[in-house]
C-alpha cells in the first residue's frame, strides 16, 4: 500500500472524514467529528500509520506481526503503529483503519 492507497482508504469510509496538518507540515491525521482515527508522517510513510485499536486485539496483533507495535507518540494501550507494505497484508491493514474509524464513531457517539 502506498500512501495515496491510503488516503483514499480512510476516505472511502464515510463522507464525514476530514483531514488536515494540525502538528506540523507532514503529519496527516484523518478524523471523525474531530476526533483523530488515523495519523502518518506524509514524509515518512513506509516508518507506519497510527491506528486506534481495542487494547485486546493490539496485543494479539503485536504478538502475531512484527509489523505492528505499540502506537508512536500516542497511548500505547489504545493505539498501534502499523508499518505498510510489511508483514501487515493491504487487507488486514485497511480492516484496521476501518476498526480505529469505527472505535472512534463510537466513542464520539455516547459523548452526545
Amino acid at each position: 500500500m502506498n500512501i495515496e492507497e491510503f488516503f483514499e482508504t480512510c476516505q472511502a469510509i464515510s463522507e464525514d472524514i476530514t483531514s488536515d496538518l494540525p502538528f506540523d507540515e507532514s503529519s496527516l491525521v484523518f478524523r471523525i467529528e474531530n476526533k483523530i482515527f488515523a495519523m502518518v508522517d506524509l514524509d515518512e510513510f513506509e516508518k507506519g500509520i497510527n491506528l486506534k485499536c481495542d487494547p485486546e486485539r493490539a496485543i494479539e496483533l503485536r504478538e502475531e506481526y512484527n509489523g505492528i507495535q505499540p502506537g508512536y507518540h500516542t497511548n500505547k494501550k489504545h493505539w498501534n503503529l502499523v508499518i505498510p507494505n510489511s508483514d501487515v497484508p493491504d487487507k488486514l491493514l485497511k480492516e484496521l483503519v476501518q476498526h480505529s474509524f469505527d472505535l472512534v464513531k463510537r466513542k464520539t457517539k455516547k459523548n452526545k
